[in-house]
């Protein structure tokens, strides 16, 4: 049986992916006021910034293939930290681009989770 937190963590991985390749203009409400972002080393600050960031990118449709989910729990009460690796396919390009991502989910007082801490890298070579 899998643990709790690899069940939330890849409950989580599948919300986010599906929403970021489906209805981006939504993945703001993942986010928090207090929530970083890194992406590629640019720092950001709150679920507004990082929702502007992240529908300001410069493609459109994309598809993201997941490789690995690995998961445990932080030493937050009842938080979880989620490593993801895999490739995005964007509309028109042959080749997927490799990536790297993490997220640190906090639980909220409904029993959902929000993301405290994210980063992104795209892997080259």
């Amino acid at each position: 049986m899998e643990e709790q937190t690899e069940i939330v963590g890849r409950a989580f991985v599948d919300h986010y992916y599906n929403l970021f390749d489906n209805d981006r203009s939504s993945i703001g409400t993942l986010y928090q006021p207090s929530s970083m972002f890194s992406f590629e080393g640019q720092k950001l600050l709150g679920n507004e910034d990082i929702s502007a960031k992240l529908n300001a990118l410069p493609f459109g449709q994309c598809r993201h293939v997941i490789s690995t989910i690995d998961s445990q729990p932080s030493s937050f009460a009842g938080g979880i930290i989620v490593f993801v690796s895999g490739s995005i396919q964007l509309l028109g390009e042959d080749h997927p681009l490799r990536f790297s991502q993490m997220f640190h989910l906090i639980p909220t007082m409904e029993g959902s989770f929000f993301v405290q801490n994210d980063i992104f890298r795209l892997n080259y070579g």
